[in-house]
């Protein structure tokens, strides 16, 4: 099964645990998908940025949630490549999710935990081209190919999942392999360091309310 082409779809792939049938992590893959589709954008030329605010263009956009990403820009007033991020981070998550089960990707099943919470589990179909992919990223990130030789689209496959803090990349590859992920994160542009940001404010709420209701 050849990969799908958008970068939000590849990088909810790369978030799929296949042993636990889950997205991991799943609060922060919103974030993550938005990002992505903003990159696509920047790289296809239907985004620019101006004094660190995304501008749009007059460019076609194939892909549909890119394309909704990329009318509502061009609805709105100014705002920062952060705001981009997180704006409708939940539908994204939906929309991607929905995108690759109707590409035969994955499939979606929403069970209920103890018989009450809630649950969706994300089956990944063809497993085998799924870990050739991961571990290609992987590669990517750990790797000695000189980052001059890494394609904008490969790069940004690290940076966000780098900076979203997807599994792929234990806390300690990301410790290790930091210069690199830096490397490669220039170049991607404003995107990759505006996720790695409003990750850092999210962790940051967590803890102010942990220490809340403690």
């Amino acid at each position: 099964m050849e990969l799908p082409e958008s970068l939000p779809a590849q990088l909810y792939l790369l978030a799929c645990d296949r042993d636990r049938r889950r997205v991991v992590p799943a609060d922060q893959i919103g974030y993550v998908l938005r990002s992505a589709a903003l990159v696509d954008l920047v790289l296809a030329g239907a985004l620019t940025d101006d004094e660190k605010r995304p501008v749009a263009a007059t460019v076609p956009v194939g892909d549909v949630f890119e394309a909704a990403v990329h009318a509502e820009i061009a609805a709105s007033g100014p705002r920062s490549w952060g705001r981009w991020v997180q704006r409708n981070q939940r539908a994204a998550r939906t929309a991607v999710r929905d995108q690759l089960a109707a590409l035969g990707w994955i499939g979606v099943e929403r069970e209920r935990l103890l018989g009450i919470f809630p649950v969706e589990r994300v089956t990944v179909r063809d497993t085998v081209r799924h870990q050739t992919f991961v571990t290609q990223v992987r590669e990517l990130a750990r790797g000695t190919r000189p980052v001059s030789r890494v394609s904008r689209r490969d790069a940004a496959l690290v940076a966000l999942a780098a900076a979203g803090e997807l599994r792929i990349l234990s806390r300690a590859e990301r410790r290790q392999y930091k210069q690199r992920i830096e490397d490669l994160t220039a170049r991607t542009g404003p995107v990759a360091p505006a996720l790695r940001k409003v990750i850092r404010q999210l962790h940051a709420q967590r803890a102010a309310a942990a220490t809340a209701s403690g």
